[in-house]
């Protein structure tokens, strides 16, 4: 894959990975230094955790486009963890989540990522986008107050507590929020990210006007933070009430990975591996605590700045990272001055940015009943629990979801005409009890099996002789299977029949080892319907079908072959 990327490398793309780097690392700068300090710790963590996931993971990922960092959607479970167990806890989750991921990848299990349905991911980003929001007021209004697990704990101190908002602060967050609204309609507003220049003009605001605003603090000019994870001083006493936020993280890791690699792969052609992203991604994630960082997952923003300023391999990346920490050992006294205001109205308009709207606008503008639910469930969930909870909930949902379209079992009813068939030159017809053909399409689940035998339940053919046309049914299921059996029984006891024709090799499979097969005898399956009911002349005291010299050559009914189904000499 590496020597494939850089077989035909020279100046000139040395030239366009140089500019994509400095692009990007414009944009994820600013975003570093917002998610460090959202996520519980501060603004450092942030920037080291974009500079070895930018490097580390970047060189070894999947992907030549991929660009990975500290994101808002992390940002919100790791403040959670941060309020119940300290840094020590988020560090330790991190580990165990790097672990899982890159269990992932060895494994091939990428895949699963993708089952979770569309709506589910909207509504997580969305219930994100809230949390993120919400967990940014204090700094938007300048005040102090207790940490919450959720919003609706934040909601109840404010209540309780009132709010003083220092008005300086709120007029800093304003400043970044409109410059990060208004710049890109300028003409620079394509090569420099708006989140950048509000940072800077707002920074120059407080130390020109001598604004008091809490700021970011002083930045160690080390990429091996002070306070990070230590193996002496591992809590391993947490360990068990952390595997499932280290599940969280993992899970939310490996599906923005695996998104931002599909959209990526669409803008750009070129196909990720998804194996070795989650393993590239796993490494990175156990590493970055030792050095204090944060959980990191590749982020589409960033991923598609790469990509529109014409990045080519994965050395974007790792330039981005090596220019992120140019600027905190270069610059970090100036960075420490940055207003924690001005971040949060980065974060204000990042969370409002990360609704996925078009989605949201389809999924309602067309009143999709089951996407507007599942969106709806999950971002009340994710803001309301934590966000474990949601993500299992949105688990549950997806799995509701994929069980209700995998009922919708088709049944079309059709009763055989006799006189119609001996109209066509099948022979005059008079059977002895009605015959009724079920075409059935869709998996034959233990969702969707009830319906068949209702339908049938609710006609009057207990004497009856029941064709199931098996073409349309891919699967089935142990509840599919007894439910034939039921059906089966059922017409024997009223002196009717039952033959099934038309069999999947799969369903064919499974119905053999359940027995059903053995039950029925090799009289009572055959290749198509209409074989079926050719073969039933005889049984049910029809006239002999005329010769096939004298059936129309269109008509797919023909006396030929009416063997039964187990005879495959004629197949």
């Amino acid at each position: 894959m590496w020597r494939r990327e850089f077989a035909q490398y020279n100046a000139g793309i040395f030239q366009k990975d140089l500019l994509a780097g400095l692009t990007v690392a414009a944009v994820a700068l600013p975003l570093a230094l917002a998610f460090g300090v959202a996520s519980g710790a501060d603004a450092a963590a942030g920037l080291v955790t974009a500079v070895l996931s930018g490097i580390l993971i970047g060189f070894l990922g999947g992907a030549p486009y991929q660009i990975s960092g500290p994101t808002g959607a992390m940002s919100a479970i790791l403040i959670v963890l941060a309020t119940r167990y300290g840094l020590e806890g988020v560090w330790l989750a991190g580990l165990l989540a790097g672990v899982m991921i890159l269990a992932l990848g060895i494994f091939r299990l990428g895949r699963v990522v993708a089952l979770i349905p569309s709506p589910v991911i909207s509504g997580f980003t969305s219930g994100i986008a809230v949390i993120i929001a919400f967990g940014q007021i204090d700094n938007f209004l300048g005040i102090k107050t207790p940490a919450a697990e959720n919003v609706v704990e934040k909601l109840a101190i404010y209540a309780e507590s009132g709010l003083a908002p220092n008005w300086t602060a709120v007029a800093v967050a304003l400043v970044v929020m409109a410059t990060m609204i208004l710049w890109p309609r300028f003409a620079w507003g394509k090569r420099v990210p708006g989140s950048l220049v509000g940072i800077v003009l707002a920074t120059l605001l407080v130390v020109l006007a001598g604004w008091e605003v809490p700021t970011i603090g002083a930045i160690p000019r080390s990429i091996l933070l002070e306070q990070r994870l230590r193996l002496t001083a591992v809590p391993w006493q947490e360990l068990g009430n952390l595997i499932v936020p280290a599940m969280s993280i993992a899970a939310l890791g490996s599906i923005e990975s695996l998104l931002c690699g599909a959209v990526a792969g669409n803008m750009t052609g070129v196909r990720m591996f998804t194996s070795i992203e989650l393993i590239a991604q796993g490494i990175g994630n156990i590493i970055i605590p030792f050095f204090g960082g944060v959980p990191a997952t590749a982020a589409i923003a960033r991923t598609s700045v790469n990509v529109k300023s014409g990045g080519v391999t994965r050395l974007v990346s790792v330039i981005h990272g090596l220019v992120i920490l140019g600027a905190a050992l270069l610059f970090g006294g100036l960075i420490g001055r940055v207003p924690l205001a001005a971040l949060a109205g980065v974060l204000m308009v990042t969370a409002w940015r990360m609704n996925e709207w078009h989605a949201i606008h389809f999924f309602f503008g067309r009143r999709l009943k089951h996407a507007m639910l599942a969106f709806s469930l999950t971002l009340i969930a994710t803001v309301l629990l934590d966000l474990t909870q949601a993500i299992l909930i949105g688990f549950g949902i997806s799995t509701l979801v994929f069980m209700s379209q995998i009922s919708n079992l088709s049944i079309v009813r059709q009763p055989v005409d006799a006189a119609r068939l001996g109209s066509k030159g099948q022979g005059f017809v008079h059977p002895a009890y009605p015959v009724t053909v079920y075409y059935l399409s869709g998996p034959l689940f233990f969702a969707a099996a009830r319906k068949l035998v209702e339908d049938v339940e609710g006609q009057d053919v207990a004497q009856a002789t029941l064709i199931l046309s098996m073409r349309g049914v891919p699967l089935l299921d142990a509840t599919g299977i007894e439910v034939l059996r039921e059906l089966w029984h059922r017409q024997q006891r009223g002196g009717g029949d039952l033959l099934l024709t038309s069999m999947d090799q799969r369903v064919e499979s499974l119905l053999r080892r359940g027995g059903l097969l053995d039950e029925l005898g090799p009289s009572r399956l055959f290749w198509s319907a209409d074989k079926a009911i050719l073969s039933l002349g005889g049984k049910l005291g029809w006239e002999t079908a005329v010769p096939d010299t004298a059936l129309p050559k269109d008509n797919i009914l023909t006396t030929q072959t009416i063997e039964p189904f187990a005879d495959r000499a004629e197949s």
